[in-house]
């Protein structure tokens, strides 16, 4: 198939039921590249059925009067982009992709299974940079998996952003860390720290960020627990 034979549209209410099609058929054929779907196929074609299309861009691939693939996004997440088999290595994707980015030039993110290698592949082709990895605890699939960015024309920028929204979460993750050692300090019998506490900390922090290293996660622990703990004083005095 010749992608100029492709007509690339919105979708509409009428193109959801092809669009689960779509959907079922890409998982499906994918083989080891997807872990074992949690969900019965019925399932899929109510929850696409469910779509509001305003709260979405979501544009199909048409093969003539045949879906051929779609893509879904919000304005920062690319939230699906899918191939039927029989279509896939004809440049169906690379078109739905390069309709998001027209949509998002500025960066969006996605997720994409650690054990898709073809999609991994696919979207180092097109710029993306594979950032955060996870265990799976996250998604339904509980398999592990892949914060991948397109980062636009301007990747510092963008990378940036993704920092600036990273430092209020942590910011945020620090003020409760202080409010409740405060709390404990205000219980607690002796005012001495707990070294085997502390040591079990690190551990379980490193198990999260095992780039780091328990060595560099010691080191930040003691910090946040000297600090709050200093904090707490100057709050009681």
């Amino acid at each position: 198939m010749n992608t100029d034979d492709l007509s690339l549209r919105p979708a509409t209410p009428a193109d959801l039921s092809a669009i689960a099609e779509v959907h079922l058929a890409a998982r499906h054929g994918a083989g080891a590249a997807f872990p074992p779907p949690v969900h019965p196929d019925e399932d899929a074609h109510a929850w696409v059925a469910s779509w509001d299309l305003s709260a979405y861009d979501v544009w199909v691939a048409a093969d003539g009067d045949r879906v051929a693939g779609y893509a879904r996004a919000t304005t920062t997440w690319l939230d699906d982009l899918y191939v039927r088999p029989e279509h896939q290595g004809r440049g169906v994707g690379a078109a739905l992709f390069d309709v998001v980015t027209s949509l998002r030039p500025e960066g969006f993110c996605l997720w994409v299974f650690e054990s898709n290698t073809p999609a991994r592949a696919f979207y180092r082709s097109r710029g993306c940079i594979e950032l955060e990895r996870t265990d799976g605890a996250g998604n339904e699939e509980k398999a592990p998996d892949i914060r991948v960015a397109w980062p636009g024309p301007d990747p510092v920028a963008f990378l940036r952003g993704l920092i600036d929204e990273t430092d209020l979460v942590l910011g945020d993750v620090l003020a409760r860390r202080t409010a409740l050692t405060r709390a404990v300090q205000s219980v607690k019998p002796s005012g001495e720290r707990d070294a085997d506490r502390e040591a079990e900390i690190t551990r379980r922090v490193a198990a999260v960020v095992p780039e780091l290293g328990e060595e560099r996660v010691a080191r930040i622990v003691d910090v946040i627990i000297t600090e709050s703990l200093d904090a707490s004083t100057d709050s009681g005095s």
